[in-house]
Protein backbone atom coordinates (compact mmCIF):
# COMPACT_ATOMS: atom_id res chain seq x y z
CA UNK A 1 0.00 0.00 0.00
CA UNK A 2 1.14 3.18 -1.17
CA UNK A 3 1.61 5.83 2.08
CA UNK A 4 0.68 9.50 1.96
CA UNK A 5 4.19 10.65 2.82
CA UNK A 6 5.83 8.62 -0.13
CA UNK A 7 3.24 10.58 -2.73
CA UNK A 8 3.98 14.33 -1.08
CA UNK A 9 7.53 13.46 -1.05
CA UNK A 10 7.32 12.55 -4.40
CA UNK A 11 4.98 15.36 -5.49
CA UNK A 12 6.97 18.58 -5.81
CA UNK A 13 9.64 16.65 -8.32
CA UNK A 14 7.36 14.96 -10.25
CA UNK A 15 5.15 18.02 -11.56
CA UNK A 16 8.11 19.45 -12.24
CA UNK A 17 8.71 16.67 -14.86
CA UNK A 18 5.27 16.60 -15.77
CA UNK A 19 5.34 20.54 -16.58
CA UNK A 20 8.56 19.69 -19.02
CA UNK A 21 6.97 17.07 -20.13
CA UNK A 22 4.16 19.31 -21.18
CA UNK A 23 6.20 21.88 -22.75
CA UNK A 24 7.60 19.78 -24.59
CA UNK A 25 4.33 18.33 -26.05
CA UNK A 26 3.21 21.92 -26.73
CA UNK A 27 6.27 22.37 -29.08
CA UNK A 28 6.88 19.22 -30.54
CA UNK A 29 2.66 19.82 -31.58
CA UNK A 30 3.01 23.42 -32.47
CA UNK A 31 6.54 23.84 -34.01
CA UNK A 32 8.00 20.58 -35.20
CA UNK A 33 10.49 18.24 -33.63
CA UNK A 34 11.32 15.52 -31.47
CA UNK A 35 8.74 15.77 -28.35
CA UNK A 36 11.58 13.51 -26.61
CA UNK A 37 14.63 15.76 -27.07
CA UNK A 38 12.44 19.16 -26.44
CA UNK A 39 11.96 16.98 -22.88
CA UNK A 40 15.33 15.89 -22.70
CA UNK A 41 17.22 19.86 -23.47
CA UNK A 42 14.49 21.83 -20.96
CA UNK A 43 15.23 19.47 -18.45
CA UNK A 44 18.75 20.10 -18.69
CA UNK A 45 18.20 23.51 -18.41
CA UNK A 46 16.24 23.35 -15.20
CA UNK A 47 19.36 21.16 -14.13
CA UNK A 48 19.49 23.96 -10.96
CA UNK A 49 16.91 22.51 -9.51
CA UNK A 50 17.96 19.29 -8.32
CA UNK A 51 19.56 20.49 -5.12
CA UNK A 52 16.41 22.37 -4.42
CA UNK A 53 14.85 21.05 -1.02
CA UNK A 54 12.04 17.87 -1.95
CA UNK A 55 13.05 17.69 -5.65
CA UNK A 56 15.31 14.82 -6.08
CA UNK A 57 12.65 11.73 -4.48
CA UNK A 58 10.49 13.35 -7.36
CA UNK A 59 12.65 13.40 -10.22
CA UNK A 60 14.39 9.96 -9.52
CA UNK A 61 10.66 8.44 -9.31
CA UNK A 62 9.79 9.60 -12.58
CA UNK A 63 13.17 8.73 -13.89
CA UNK A 64 12.82 5.19 -12.54
CA UNK A 65 9.47 3.64 -12.16
CA UNK A 66 7.22 6.05 -14.27
CA UNK A 67 10.32 5.08 -17.21
CA UNK A 68 9.68 1.20 -15.95
CA UNK A 69 5.72 1.65 -16.29
CA UNK A 70 6.29 3.31 -20.17
CA UNK A 71 8.46 0.44 -21.54
CA UNK A 72 5.93 -2.26 -20.17
CA UNK A 73 3.14 -0.45 -21.95
CA UNK A 74 4.88 -0.67 -25.26
CA UNK A 75 3.58 -4.57 -24.97
CA UNK A 76 0.17 -3.41 -25.67
CA UNK A 77 1.24 -2.41 -29.33
CA UNK A 78 2.27 -5.22 -30.27
CA UNK A 79 1.22 -8.85 -31.56
CA UNK A 80 2.69 -12.27 -32.21
CA UNK A 81 0.58 -12.12 -34.85
CA UNK A 82 2.74 -9.41 -36.28
CA UNK A 83 5.18 -10.76 -35.96
CA UNK A 84 4.32 -13.58 -37.84
CA UNK A 85 3.74 -11.49 -40.96
CA UNK A 86 7.36 -10.92 -41.29
CA UNK A 87 8.49 -14.25 -42.45
CA UNK A 88 11.34 -16.33 -41.00
CA UNK A 89 13.94 -14.48 -43.71
CA UNK A 90 13.14 -11.09 -43.05
CA UNK A 91 12.86 -11.79 -39.03
CA UNK A 92 16.31 -13.15 -39.25
CA UNK A 93 18.07 -10.41 -40.85
CA UNK A 94 16.23 -8.25 -38.69
CA UNK A 95 17.32 -10.42 -35.52
CA UNK A 96 20.84 -11.12 -36.96
CA UNK A 97 21.07 -6.98 -37.96
CA UNK A 98 19.99 -6.10 -33.97
CA UNK A 99 22.42 -8.55 -32.54
CA UNK A 100 25.33 -7.92 -34.37
CA UNK A 101 24.73 -4.28 -34.22
CA UNK A 102 24.71 -4.65 -30.28
CA UNK A 103 28.28 -6.37 -30.52
CA UNK A 104 29.52 -3.78 -32.90
CA UNK A 105 29.03 -1.49 -30.21
CA UNK A 106 30.46 -3.14 -27.59
CA UNK A 107 33.46 -3.74 -29.92
CA UNK A 108 33.64 -0.15 -30.53
CA UNK A 109 33.74 0.68 -26.87
CA UNK A 110 36.77 -1.62 -26.63
CA UNK A 111 38.69 0.01 -29.12
CA UNK A 112 37.98 3.77 -27.92
CA UNK A 113 38.53 2.35 -24.22
CA UNK A 114 35.49 3.54 -23.57
CA UNK A 115 33.38 1.20 -20.67
CA UNK A 116 31.35 -1.56 -21.71
CA UNK A 117 28.24 -0.36 -20.77
CA UNK A 118 28.44 2.63 -23.22
CA UNK A 119 28.77 0.20 -26.36
CA UNK A 120 25.73 -2.14 -24.85
CA UNK A 121 23.79 0.91 -24.27
CA UNK A 122 24.74 2.94 -27.21
CA UNK A 123 24.44 -0.49 -29.72
CA UNK A 124 21.08 -1.17 -28.43
CA UNK A 125 19.42 2.24 -29.00
CA UNK A 126 20.78 2.11 -32.12
CA UNK A 127 19.91 -1.86 -32.58
CA UNK A 128 16.30 -1.39 -31.37
CA UNK A 129 13.76 1.41 -30.77
CA UNK A 130 16.51 4.68 -29.57
CA UNK A 131 15.54 7.02 -26.96
CA UNK A 132 13.00 3.88 -25.57
CA UNK A 133 15.98 1.38 -25.70
CA UNK A 134 18.14 3.65 -24.55
CA UNK A 135 16.20 4.11 -21.55
CA UNK A 136 15.35 0.82 -20.83
CA UNK A 137 18.53 -0.51 -20.87
CA UNK A 138 19.94 2.27 -18.69
CA UNK A 139 17.39 1.23 -16.06
CA UNK A 140 19.06 -1.99 -15.30
CA UNK A 141 22.58 -0.60 -15.60
CA UNK A 142 24.47 -0.26 -12.81
CA UNK A 143 22.87 3.09 -11.74
CA UNK A 144 26.06 4.87 -11.74
CA UNK A 145 26.82 9.08 -12.64
CA UNK A 146 28.55 8.42 -15.77
CA UNK A 147 26.04 6.20 -16.72
CA UNK A 148 23.32 8.47 -16.53
CA UNK A 149 25.42 11.25 -18.02
CA UNK A 150 26.26 8.25 -21.53
CA UNK A 151 22.38 7.83 -21.25
CA UNK A 152 21.40 11.26 -22.00
CA UNK A 153 24.18 11.97 -24.77
CA UNK A 154 22.84 8.70 -26.73
CA UNK A 155 19.02 10.03 -26.05
CA UNK A 156 20.01 12.91 -27.42
CA UNK A 157 22.32 11.36 -30.74
CA UNK A 158 20.08 8.51 -31.54
CA UNK A 159 17.12 10.90 -31.66
CA UNK A 160 19.07 13.48 -34.55
CA UNK A 161 20.33 10.58 -35.95
CA UNK A 162 16.94 9.05 -36.41
CA UNK A 163 15.77 12.27 -37.90
CA UNK A 164 18.43 12.84 -40.72
CA UNK A 165 17.67 9.18 -41.37
CA UNK A 166 13.59 10.13 -41.49
CA UNK A 167 14.49 13.03 -43.80
CA UNK A 168 17.53 11.12 -45.70
CA UNK A 169 16.47 6.93 -46.34
CA UNK A 170 13.10 7.68 -48.61
CA UNK A 171 15.19 9.67 -50.84
CA UNK A 172 17.95 6.96 -50.94
CA UNK A 173 15.44 4.54 -51.37
CA UNK A 174 13.82 5.87 -54.59
CA UNK A 175 16.90 6.90 -56.47
CA UNK A 176 17.36 2.57 -55.58
CA UNK A 177 14.59 1.58 -57.21
CA UNK A 178 13.50 -0.93 -54.31
CA UNK A 179 10.07 -2.70 -54.39
CA UNK A 180 7.64 -1.45 -51.66
CA UNK A 181 8.29 -4.39 -49.32
CA UNK A 182 11.73 -4.64 -49.16
CA UNK A 183 12.18 -0.68 -48.91
CA UNK A 184 9.75 -0.75 -45.73
CA UNK A 185 12.01 -3.44 -44.15
CA UNK A 186 14.79 -1.48 -44.79
CA UNK A 187 13.36 1.66 -42.81
CA UNK A 188 11.79 -0.22 -40.08
CA UNK A 189 15.08 -2.19 -39.68
CA UNK A 190 17.07 0.87 -39.07
CA UNK A 191 15.53 4.19 -38.01
CA UNK A 192 15.61 4.36 -34.53
CA UNK A 193 12.13 5.91 -33.74
CA UNK A 194 9.13 4.54 -34.11
CA UNK A 195 6.77 7.71 -34.56
CA UNK A 196 9.63 8.43 -37.23
CA UNK A 197 9.74 5.02 -39.37
CA UNK A 198 6.13 5.59 -39.42
CA UNK A 199 6.75 9.40 -41.14
CA UNK A 200 9.14 7.58 -43.35
CA UNK A 201 7.11 5.06 -44.70
CA UNK A 202 4.07 7.11 -45.67
CA UNK A 203 6.35 9.19 -48.01
CA UNK A 204 6.93 6.48 -49.70
CA UNK A 205 3.33 5.33 -49.71
CA UNK A 206 0.91 2.90 -47.57
CA UNK A 207 2.11 -0.27 -48.48
CA UNK A 208 5.89 0.83 -47.15
CA UNK A 209 4.85 2.75 -44.73
CA UNK A 210 2.56 -0.54 -43.32
CA UNK A 211 5.61 -2.91 -43.49
CA UNK A 212 8.15 -0.67 -42.13
CA UNK A 213 5.41 -0.17 -38.72
CA UNK A 214 5.56 -3.94 -38.37
CA UNK A 215 9.50 -4.29 -39.27
CA UNK A 216 9.92 -1.73 -36.62
CA UNK A 217 7.26 -3.13 -33.55
CA UNK A 218 9.50 -6.89 -34.52
CA UNK A 219 12.78 -4.86 -33.57
CA UNK A 220 10.58 -3.40 -30.13
CA UNK A 221 9.55 -6.76 -29.21
CA UNK A 222 13.79 -7.54 -29.47
CA UNK A 223 14.00 -5.34 -26.56
CA UNK A 224 12.20 -7.53 -23.77
CA UNK A 225 14.90 -10.27 -24.06
CA UNK A 226 17.80 -8.26 -24.65
CA UNK A 227 17.18 -5.82 -21.43
CA UNK A 228 16.46 -9.42 -19.92
CA UNK A 229 19.89 -10.72 -20.70
CA UNK A 230 21.66 -7.76 -19.44
CA UNK A 231 19.74 -7.51 -16.09
CA UNK A 232 20.53 -10.77 -15.29
CA UNK A 233 23.98 -10.00 -16.68
CA UNK A 234 24.63 -6.72 -14.12
CA UNK A 235 21.87 -8.02 -11.20
CA UNK A 236 25.17 -8.71 -8.99
CA UNK A 237 26.95 -5.32 -9.56
CA UNK A 238 27.18 -3.71 -6.30
CA UNK A 239 25.80 0.06 -8.27
CA UNK A 240 22.80 -2.01 -9.37
CA UNK A 241 21.49 -2.19 -6.75
CA UNK A 242 19.89 0.48 -4.08
CA UNK A 243 19.16 0.89 -0.42
CA UNK A 244 15.04 0.46 -1.21
CA UNK A 245 15.02 -2.90 -2.98
CA UNK A 246 16.40 -5.81 -4.03
CA UNK A 247 17.38 -6.24 -7.98
CA UNK A 248 14.87 -9.65 -9.06
CA UNK A 249 16.14 -11.83 -11.69
CA UNK A 250 13.31 -10.44 -13.88
CA UNK A 251 12.32 -7.49 -13.27
CA UNK A 252 8.59 -6.73 -13.06
CA UNK A 253 8.19 -4.26 -15.69
CA UNK A 254 9.81 -6.63 -17.94
CA UNK A 255 7.14 -9.37 -17.11
CA UNK A 256 4.66 -7.06 -17.40
CA UNK A 257 5.70 -6.12 -21.07
CA UNK A 258 5.24 -10.49 -21.91
CA UNK A 259 2.35 -10.38 -20.45
CA UNK A 260 0.77 -7.37 -22.52
CA UNK A 261 2.28 -8.90 -25.46
CA UNK A 262 -0.03 -11.97 -24.66
CA UNK A 263 -2.96 -10.21 -24.20
CA UNK A 264 -2.47 -8.03 -27.14
CA UNK A 265 -1.85 -10.85 -29.31
CA UNK A 266 -4.66 -12.83 -27.72
CA UNK A 267 -7.48 -9.95 -28.81
CA UNK A 268 -7.25 -8.55 -24.85
CA UNK A 269 -7.25 -5.09 -26.42
CA UNK A 270 -9.06 -2.95 -28.95
CA UNK A 271 -7.45 -1.40 -31.85
CA UNK A 272 -8.32 2.51 -29.58
CA UNK A 273 -7.55 0.53 -26.15
CA UNK A 274 -3.71 -0.26 -28.04
CA UNK A 275 -3.52 3.59 -29.16
CA UNK A 276 -4.39 4.96 -25.59
CA UNK A 277 -1.72 2.44 -24.17
CA UNK A 278 0.73 3.68 -27.05
CA UNK A 279 -0.07 7.04 -26.04
CA UNK A 280 0.59 6.59 -22.41
CA UNK A 281 3.81 5.10 -23.08
CA UNK A 282 5.29 7.92 -25.10
CA UNK A 283 3.84 10.30 -22.30
CA UNK A 284 5.51 8.39 -19.56
CA UNK A 285 9.04 8.42 -21.36
CA UNK A 286 8.89 12.19 -22.43
CA UNK A 287 8.45 12.90 -18.51
CA UNK A 288 11.13 10.17 -17.77
CA UNK A 289 13.52 11.56 -20.12
CA UNK A 290 12.74 15.27 -18.65
CA UNK A 291 13.53 13.79 -15.45
CA UNK A 292 17.30 12.35 -16.75
CA UNK A 293 17.45 16.23 -17.86
CA UNK A 294 17.07 17.54 -14.51
CA UNK A 295 19.48 14.97 -13.23
CA UNK A 296 22.19 16.02 -15.32
CA UNK A 297 24.36 19.23 -16.60
CA UNK A 298 25.83 20.07 -19.64
CA UNK A 299 29.10 20.47 -18.01
CA UNK A 300 28.92 16.93 -17.32
CA UNK A 301 27.92 15.45 -20.95
CA UNK A 302 30.77 18.00 -22.52
CA UNK A 303 32.99 15.40 -20.14
CA UNK A 304 32.15 12.42 -22.45
CA UNK A 305 34.25 13.82 -25.36
CA UNK A 306 33.87 13.05 -28.74
CA UNK A 307 34.06 8.96 -28.83
CA UNK A 308 30.14 8.70 -27.69
CA UNK A 309 29.05 10.68 -30.52
CA UNK A 310 31.46 8.56 -33.34
CA UNK A 311 29.94 5.16 -31.62
CA UNK A 312 26.65 6.12 -32.13
CA UNK A 313 27.39 7.40 -35.67
CA UNK A 314 29.22 4.28 -36.90
CA UNK A 315 26.45 1.67 -35.12
CA UNK A 316 23.98 3.67 -37.26
CA UNK A 317 25.88 3.11 -40.67
CA UNK A 318 26.25 -0.28 -39.50
CA UNK A 319 22.93 -1.53 -39.04
CA UNK A 320 22.14 0.69 -42.33
CA UNK A 321 24.91 -1.73 -44.53
CA UNK A 322 23.89 -4.76 -42.23
CA UNK A 323 19.64 -3.98 -43.29
CA UNK A 324 20.61 -2.88 -46.32
CA UNK A 325 23.15 -6.46 -48.01
CA UNK A 326 19.96 -8.72 -46.13
CA UNK A 327 17.16 -6.82 -48.31
CA UNK A 328 19.09 -7.16 -50.92
CA UNK A 329 20.21 -10.61 -50.62
CA UNK A 330 16.13 -11.52 -50.31
CA UNK A 331 15.38 -9.54 -53.22
CA UNK A 332 17.95 -12.56 -55.18
CA UNK A 333 16.84 -14.92 -53.47
CA UNK A 334 19.75 -15.75 -51.48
Amino acid sequence: MIHFSFLTARLPGALVCILIALAATFLSAHYGGPQLLYALLIGLAFHFLIGKRGIKPGVDFCGRTLLRIGVALLGARITLGQVAKLGVASAMTIMLAVALTIGFGLLLAKWLKRPPEEGLLSGGAVAICGASAALALSSVLPQTRENERFTLLAVVGVTVLSTLSMVSYPFALKLMGLPPGQAGIFLGGTIHDVAQVVAAGMMLGPEVGDTATVVKLFRVILLMPIVLLVAVRYRSHPAARTAEEEVPLVPGFLLAFIVLVLLSSMGAFSPALSQLAGDASRWLLVTAIAAAGIKTSFEDLLKLGWQPVAMLLAETVFIAALVLAGVLALRLGL
